[in-house]
C-alpha cells in the first residue's frame, strides 16, 4: 500500500465555532468530503507530484484518504497564523523523500514556507549523507543540496491568514494528499 501520486492543497476558514472554521478550511482546500487519516511525513519512492486540480478529481465522498496535514487556528483579532507543508524529493526515484509540517504564529507565508521546505530538505539530507552546516542560511543550504546532486526538488504549500477582526476562529490548513492506483 504505497501511494503513487500526491498533491498539495491549502485552505482557510473563519467562523464563530472552531470546528466549523476547520471544516470551512477543509472545504476551501477541496478535501472536506473525505475521511482524512493523518500520517507521518515520508514522500513515497516512485511517487508522482500532481497538481491539485488533477488530484481532487480522484477523491470520492466518504473515502478514507491518507494525508500529511499542518493546521493552525486563532481567535485573536489580527494575529497572523500559518500552516505549511514542505517537501524534499531525492534525485533517485527509488528512494523516499520527506514531507514536513509547520504551524506558526507571526510568520509570513514566505517565512513559514521556507522553514517547512528547509525542514524537509534537512531530514532528507541527513538520510543521504549530504553534509551541511545547520547554521547556514536556507539559500546557502539549497546550493549545497543542488551541488550534491542527491536532492532534485524542494517545494512547499503554505496558507496564512490574519485573525478575524471580530474574534471569530480563523483556521489555516496545508496538506499533502496521498493517492493510490494510477487512473490510466
Amino acid at each position: 500500500m504505497v501511494p503513487n501520486r500526491l498533491f498539495f492543497t491549502k485552505g482557510v476558514g473563519k467562523h464563530k465555532e472552531r470546528l466549523t472554521s476547520f471544516e470551512l478550511a477543509l472545504r476551501d482546500a477541496g478535501i472536506a468530503a473525505q475521511n482524512l487519516v493523518r500520517v507521518s511525513s515520508i514522500f513515497p519512492p516512485n511517487c508522482k507530484l500532481i497538481p491539485r486540480k488533477e488530484g481532487v478529481k480522484y477523491l470520492n465522498a466518504g473515502e478514507v484518504v491518507f494525508a500529511v496535514i499542518a493546521e493552525n487556528a486563532t481567535r485573536e483579532a489580527h494575529r497572523l497564523v500559518a500552516s505549511s507543508i514542505g517537501v524534499a524529493i531525492p534525485t533517485d526515484k527509488e528512494t523516499y523523500g520527506y514531507l514536513s509540517e509547520h504551524h506558526s504564529f507571526g510568520e509570513s507565508e514566505d517565512q513559514a514556507g521556507d522553514y517547512a521546505e528547509e525542514l524537509a530538505a534537512e531530514m532528507l539530507a541527513t538520510t543521504l549523507d549530504v553534509e551541511f552546516d545547520a547554521e547556514k542560511s536556507w539559500d546557502e543550504k539549497k546550493e549545497i543540496y543542488r551541488i550534491s546532486n542527491k536532492i532534485v526538488r524542494t517545494a512547499n504549500v503554505t496558507q496564512s491568514a490574519v485573525g478575524d477582526k471580530n474574534g471569530r476562529w480563523t483556521t489555516t490548513i496545508a496538506a499533502a494528499i496521498m493517492l493510490f492506483d494510477d487512473p490510466a
